[in-house]
C-alpha cells in the first residue's frame, strides 16, 4: 500500500536527519477545535467575521469592537482545547534533538502548550498583548479574563490593548530567523498549510533538504519540490511514526 510505503520513507527521513525544520499552518490545530481561516468552515468562509474590519490594523485604530468580538470567541475556545498529536509529535522531535526550529503561521500558542520551545510565530500570537499607546505588555491570563469578562482589552493608561497578532498592514515577525533555519534544514516538514499566504509560504523554496507535506488538500508547491506528500489528516499519519 502506497501510504504505508510513504510512511516508512518518512520514518527513514526523520531517522537520517539531524536538522529538521517544521512549518505549520491552521490544519494542525483544527483537530483541537481551532477553526481555520480559509477552509470550508473557516472564519472567513462562514462570514462570522468581516476580515477587513476584524484584522486590519488601521480599522482596529478606528473601531476595535470587530476584533474584540473575534477575540472573545477565540479566548472562549481555550476552555476546551488541548494540543493535537501533531503538536505533541513536534515537541518530541525537538526534545530528542531532531527538530531545530518550528515556524508557525498559527496564533493559538498550542505548540508552546505542547512543550515546543523554539517556536517562530510569523503571524504573531494571541497569548501576549501590548497597549498600542504606552506599549505595556500583558500576558494571556489577563487577556483571557478581561476579554471574557468585559468584551474588550483596555490598558491602565486607557489605551487599547492589542494581542500580538500580525494584522493586515503590519509586517510579519521572525522571517529573517525563519529563513536562516530553513536554509540549513536537511528535512523540512510542512504540516497543515496550503502554502498560499506569503511571505511565509515561500520558505519551502529556500531549502535544499527534503520537503515533506502533510496537508488535507492541495498545496501551492511544485511537485518536483516535494519529496513526500500526504493528503491526509495529520494525526493519522503522526500516530504511525516512532520518535
Amino acid at each position: 500500500m502506497k501510504v504505508e510505503k510513504d510512511i516508512a520513507k518518512l520514518q527513514k527521513a526523520i531517522d537520517d536527519s539531524s536538522y529538521i525544520v517544521a512549518f505549520t499552518g491552521a490544519g494542525i490545530s483544527t483537530g483541537a477545535g481551532i477553526p481555520d481561516f480559509r477552509g470550508k468552515s473557516g472564519i472567513y468562509s462562514t462570514g462570522a467575521y468581516d476580515p477587513y474590519k476584524t484584522f486590519d490594523y488601521q480599522y482596529f485604530l478606528k473601531d476595535p469592537s470587530y476584533f474584540f468580538k473575534f477575540a472573545k470567541d477565540f479566548a472562549g475556545l481555550y476552555e476546551k482545547i488541548i494540543p493535537t498529536e501533531g503538536h505533541k509529535f513536534l515537541a518530541r522531535l525537538e526534545e530528542v534533538g531532531k527538530l531545530q526550529a518550528l515556524i508557525t503561521q498559527n496564533i493559538d500558542g498550542l505548540h508552546q502548550i505542547a512543550g515546543s520551545k523554539n517556536v517562530i510565530e510569523v503571524h504573531g500570537g494571541f497569548t501576549k498583548a501590548h497597549c498600542i499607546d504606552c506599549w505595556k505588555e500583558y500576558g494571556f491570563p489577563w487577556i483571557k479574563k478581561e476579554i471574557l469578562k468585559i468584551g474588550e482589552l483596555k490598558c491602565t493608561c486607557s489605551g487599547w490593548v492589542k494581542p500580538d497578532i500580525v494584522f493586515f498592514g503590519e509586517a510579519v515577525t521572525g522571517m529573517e530567523e525563519a529563513v536562516q533555519y530553513t536554509r540549513k534544514a536537511d528535512l523540512f516538514l510542512v504540516m497543515g498549510s496550503s502554502l498560499t499566504v506569503q511571505p511565509a509560504s515561500l520558505l519551502p523554496f529556500l531549502t535544499n533538504g527534503k520537503v515533506v507535506v502533510i496537508n488535507m488538500g492541495d498545496v501551492m508547491l511544485p511537485e518536483e519540490k516535494i519529496y513526500l506528500k500526504f493528503d491526509s489528516d495529520i494525526d493519522s499519519i503522526i500516530k504511525k511514526l516512532n520518535v
